[in-house]
């Protein structure tokens, strides 16, 4: 990414009143963020911070790395190779209790993205048909609760189902009747995925059955970077992004599409229009009473074998 600098918005002025210094040029502040994974339309209002100017405003040189592998950004970041790195709220729990000195910082999309899907074809039309169903799973303990949970909302458990680990082939395990649903497909992306093949998806959401609701994709700092001076400039700039985002998202589509030539397709696209209603508005607001309440489910089901305070995972700066 190019670096950026602005130009002081007041410049001094010299003896001679006629004249003025000419401005300052500043140099930008670098500030790197690790993102989850590849880029893709959930990363959208970072790219709107970039596009609209709110990173230059700031003082900012942002630059956003992908990962070669989903687990190493928050430890990357509590190694000091970063300023900030996304992640998931349920995620963020396992990383404390490991003792994994991050704490969430902000939010991109504060509204879970995460369903447990079938197709109309294999008869399921509610949870209950699911008894004596194959339902794929691809990470085990968070995504096995989840299900436990959803179950028994209906009057079911585990036993009167057979869990299959699809290691993360959620529609191809579908479509080849390999099970008959899986969990961890998204609402944004798989299972429209699967509505433009013509599969007809019936999805079932986890915040409907048992399963508390969680922020999908949140922004973490590391313990000793809380009071860089750089992380409330970046998350304020970052709500100006998201604003310019909800204001006109068809711009900044075309600016991201120009750059990412490879997600200037049908779903990614489809992805990117059903997004702005799950992007948190205010980033840096923080729901105490929601990281608690998820808290408190990990705990319960056994994820988690402290259950701390609300500063052991989350702060608002």
């Amino acid at each position: 990414m190019q670096r950026r600098s602005f130009i002081a918005a007041s410049a001094a002025v010299l003896a001679t009143p006629a004249l003025a210094a000419p401005a300052l040029a500043v140099t930008p502040t670098p500030f790197t963020v690790i993102l989850d994974w590849f880029i893709n339309p959930d990363h959208a209002p970072l790219f709107a911070a970039k596009y609209s100017g709110a990173f230059t405003r700031a003082g900012l040189d942002v630059i956003l790395i992908a990962p070669t592998d989903p687990d190493l950004p928050p430890r990357l970041l509590a190694a000091g190779k970063a300023d900030a790195a996304l992640s998931y709220q349920p995620q963020l729990y396992l990383l404390a209790d490991a003792g994994l000195p991050v704490r969430r910082t902000g939010t991109l999309i504060d509204k879970p993205l995460n369903t447990l899907t079938a197709l109309k074809a294999s008869g399921i039309k509610t949870l209950a048909d699911l008894k004596g169903k194959k339902i794929g799973y691809s990470v085990a303990g968070m995504e096995t609760v989840q299900i436990a949970t959803m179950l028994k909302s209906v009057g079911l458990s585990l036993n009167d189902v057979q869990l299959v680990n699809i290691n993360f082939n959620l529609v191809t395990s579908l479509q080849s009747k390999e099970v008959d649903a899986v969990i961890g497909t998204y609402r944004t992306y798989e299972d429209i995925q699967l509505a433009q093949a013509g599969l007809d998806p019936v999805i079932f959401y986890p915040e409907d059955h048992g399963v508390p609701t969680s922020e999908e994709l949140i922004l973490l700092s590391a313990v000793a970077g809380l009071k860089n001076p750089a992380l409330p400039r970046f998350l304020a700039a970052l709500k100006e992004g998201t604003a310019a985002l909800l204001a006109d998202p068809d711009k900044i589509l075309a600016q991201f599409v120009k750059e990412n030539p490879t997600l200037n397709d049908k779903l990614d696209i489809a992805s990117w229009h059903a997004l702005p209603g799950y992007f948190a508005k205010d980033p840096a607001a923080l729901d105490a009473g929601r990281y608690l309440a998820y808290r408190d489910f990990l705990a319960k089901a056994g994820l988690i074998k402290h259950a701390g305070p609300l500063s052991d995972y989350a702060v608002q700066v």
